[in-house]
This record gives structure tokens, C-alpha cells and sequence, in this order.
């Protein structure tokens, strides 16, 4: 296509050759090919110049528009490989969602502003499969996924931190021994959830479960759990991200407990290869401490 429409451009095979960088047999032997495949003669020899044909004429209209279609498609490659153009869709649990990614997002938005960047929230077990369904680029989560077709990498995370509102009888103490938890009500994240899952690992390792507790509230999600606890529905457990501005007002009490610190988990399928752009977004990532 490019060899016609240059020697249609110029009406004369050795131009186009020259303009082409190629002999003047090899543009002659191109057009011969394609007329020879479709029947056709796309150019009148006279004497020593040559004309379009009616055919050719046709031809001419739509080898620019296929000779644009691919340039465009070439742009289109060139632009997504140096992060003119794509998007990226991220989903997170709601503590990294709220809390940990909107810097992240901001700083990403700003180096690369043509990167159409979304977010979606969802628990754990949902981000999971919005990963796992080809929904999401990448995933963030609260806690590891034990699923064969998501690669997962430790980031830097927070830690879990028990509090109490401060008409709540434990408001007084500095230090909750394991040994009352089960003084109290309390008020957790839904399963399925990061938060739950993590609190109930802590808890275990301590000889202890969630199901010994008497858990009076379920709630989907971390703002909900604070605002219940801050008006007295009994304790919980909740990422030192979404408590911090309670405790530093004053409408929440933090109890000395022993929560290991626990990183967040980025998620991506092992079998999808990752865009430049989403490998730009892994790249700004905080590592967790520790991991190489």
C-alpha cells in the first residue's frame, strides 16, 4: 500500500523509489504484484509516463485511509508504551481505599495526567475477584489471598489497634490483658473483610478466636464501625489508619494490645501481563519493611 501510494503521489517509479529508499525494480515488481493479484491495471503506461487508471483511483481513496488507520494504530502504541495514553483500574478494601492509596493516586495523576486511573472499593474477598475476572488491574487487600491465580507482594501497611469511646468502662486503662476480652460488646468489620480477617489471626495466635467474643454489631465498613464504637457500642479492632484522627480528638480511646504490625498485598493475575502503566503505578508502591 505505501509503494502505490507513493508512486501515485508522484506518477513516477523511480521518484518513488528514490523517496522510498528502495530500487526502482522492487517498486515496479510490488505494483506488478498487486495487479497481478486482483486482476487489475492500476496505471496507464504512456510513453514514459504513467497515469492512475480508474481502478487505481479507487484503490488510491482507500490504501490513505488504510495507510492512516495504521499510523494511527501506531501512534496509539507509541503513546500507551511512553504513558500518553491507557488507563488502569485498581480495586481496594476500604482501609487502603480511604487511607493509604488517595496520596499514592494523587502523585501517580500527576506525573502521568493522561492515564485514566479508577478506583473501586470492595472487601477483601471481592477485590480478589475483580482481579481473579479481569475487573481490575490491580488489587490491594488487608491480608495475603490464598489463590493459585494472583501473584501477591507485601507492601508497607499499618497495624490493627483496639479502641474504645470514652464513656466505655476499659477508657480508664492503658493496657487490656487478653485475658478480658470477653468483658465487653463488641463491634467488628463483616467477614470477608481485611480488617476481620487480620483481628482474627491476632487473636489466634493468642489461643484465642473471634467466635469467643460477644460480637453485638456487624458492619460493612471501617467509618461505620468507628463512628458506633465513639458512641458506646462496646470495643473493637481497626486499622491505626481509620482511628488515628478519633484518637488524636479525643473520641476514641487506644488500648495497649499486642497486633503485630501487617502489611497490605497488591495483587495481580499471574497470567495476564501487566501495561506500562500499571507497571508505572507498582513502581511509586511503598515496599514493606523487610522485603526485597
Amino acid at each position: 500500500m505505501r509503494i502505490f501510494v507513493a508512486v501515485a503521489d508522484t506518477l513516477h517509479m523511480t521518484r518513488a523509489a528514490r523517496e522510498l529508499n528502495l530500487t526502482q525494480s522492487a517498486v515496479s515488481a510490488a505494483v506488478a504484484a498487486l495487479e497481478n493479484r486482483h486482476g487489475v491495471r492500476l496505471f496507464h503506461r504512456i510513453g514514459r509516463r504513467i497515469e492512475l487508471t480508474q481502478a487505481g483511483k479507487l484503490l488510491l481513496s482507500e490504501a490513505r485511509a488504510v495507510l492512516a488507520r495504521a499510523a494511527a494504530a501506531e501512534r496509539a502504541l507509541i503513546e500507551h508504551s511512553e504513558l500518553q495514553r491507557g488507563s488502569l483500574a485498581i480495586h481496594a478494601s476500604q482501609t487502603i481505599a480511604n487511607y493509604w492509596l488517595p496520596p499514592i493516586l494523587h502523585r501517580y495523576r500527576q506525573r502521568y495526567p493522561k492515564i485514566a486511573a479508577s478506583l473501586t472499593i470492595g472487601n477483601s474477598r471481592q477485590v480478589a475477584e475483580q482481579v481473579i475476572e479481569g475487573g481490575a488491574d490491580l488489587g490491594f487487600v488487608e491480608g495475603p489471598i490464598d489463590e493459585p491465580a494472583l501473584a501477591d507482594r507485601p507492601l508497607a501497611g499499618d497495624t490493627l489497634t483496639l479502641v474504645v469511646g470514652t464513656g466505655h468502662p476499659w477508657a480508664r486503662l492503658d493496657r487490656l490483658d487478653p485475658a478480658r476480652l470477653t468483658e465487653s460488646d463488641w463491634t467488628l468489620r463483616e467477614p470477608g473483610s481485611g480488617t476481620r480477617a487480620e483481628f482474627d489471626s491476632a487473636l489466634r495466635s493468642l489461643g484465642f478466636g473471634v467466635d469467643r467474643l460477644p460480637v453485638t454489631l456487624e458492619l460493612p465498613s471501617n467509618e461505620a464501625v468507628r463512628a458506633a464504637v465513639e458512641g458506646g457500642a462496646g470495643a473493637t479492632a481497626i486499622s491505626r489508619l481509620v482511628a488515628q484522627a478519633s484518637l488524636r480528638s479525643g473520641a476514641l480511646h487506644e488500648l495497649d494490645f499486642p497486633f503485630p504490625s501487617r502489611p497490605f498485598h497488591l495483587l495481580w493475575h499471574r497470567e495476564r501481563s501487566r501495561s506500562h502503566a500499571t507497571e508505572a503505578f507498582i513502581a511509586m508502591l511503598p515496599e514493606a519493611s523487610g522485603s526485597a
